[in-house]
């Protein structure tokens, strides 16, 4: 069985459809490519996924559960994480901050920890320990807004390795970089997949 599968999805915006029976699954421990030109709907087909919108009809199951329809964050509970094609980031906090509010430790803690993120020493190396594994160690205290635009896209992924999952759907992860930027992040997927299942929006076939 598929850690995750989507049948028969359908997504209409008014009179626009942008899903239309569309059926796909994902094996565990593999990397897919979900590939297409601009405004062919694949960032929407990523959102009725990971629940930014619910389909207007079909199923999503991952690992045996069906999570039709709901909110992202119940989501991300069952272990799916992502990234975004338009970077999802607190700018004027650093690096560390970023990766800390997004741990599942500091999560069940609610935001009373937010001005106080760093009284959990083991949640802080934690932070720390995901921030090497994207390629950003001694960048911890740098403001997300003073990295460049590939750490930055590290960073994004950091993030969603913050939560721990077991799939992470990345959207568009070159869009912007060049190629020496686009290289690396080659190498850190290349990496994260050794432990992850992964689906990768992307129009760069060299990249996938």
């Amino acid at each position: 069985m598929a850690l995750f599968e989507a049948r028969g999805l359908h997504k209409r915006f008014g009179r626009q459809v942008v899903l239309q029976d569309l059926s796909l699954s994902f094996e565990e421990g593999r990397l897919s490519g979900i590939m297409g030109p601009n405004g062919a709907g694949k960032t929407t087909c990523f959102n009725v996924l990971t629940g930014r919108y619910a389909p207007d009809r079909g199923s999503v199951r991952f690992a045996g559960v069906d999570v039709t329809g709901l909110p992202p964050r119940e989501i991300a509970r069952h272990g799916i994480s992502r990234s975004f094609q338009v970077m999802n980031l607190f700018d004027d906090d650093c690096a560390l901050d970023n990766v800390l509010i997004a741990l599942p430790r500091v999560r069940a803690q609610g935001f009373r920890l937010w001005r106080d993120l760093r009284t959990d020493s083991a949640a802080e190396q934690q932070a720390v320990v995901v921030l090497a594994r994207v390629g950003l160690a001694g960048k911890e205290l740098a403001p997300a807004k003073s990295l460049s635009y590939g750490e930055r896209r590290a960073l994004e992924i950091a993030v969603a390795l913050a939560a721990q999952p077991r799939l992470l759907f990345l959207d568009e992860p070159t869009a912007g970089l060049g190629a020496e930027g686009t290289a690396r992040l080659a190498d850190l997927v290349a990496e994260l997949k050794r432990q992850l299942t992964i689906v990768v929006i992307e129009h760069d076939m060299r990249f996938l």
